[in-house]
């Protein structure tokens, strides 16, 4: 995960999204450029992720890990 959160903040993306819950615990994000955003959702389905996407986003911030609870 290292690599890959390396390598989106070379390619200036600002947010990292996925579904591992287990990155919280393997990742430190002080003094990174990059936000990563947790879902936690009934599946990895497109239909599922996209209805929470937006509000998370709103606010995230670089170094910020946030969890997104579907409803």
């Amino acid at each position: 995960m290292k690599l890959l959160l390396d390598a989106a903040e070379i390619l200036g993306y600002n947010v990292l999204l996925t579904i591992d819950q287990g990155v919280v615990h393997q990742q430190n994000l002080a003094g990174r450029r990059i936000a990563l955003l947790i879902f936690v959702a009934p599946s990895n389905q497109i239909e599922d992720l996209a209805p929470i996407t937006p509000a998370a986003l709103a606010d995230i911030q670089p170094g910020n890990i946030v969890r997104v609870n579907a409803a």
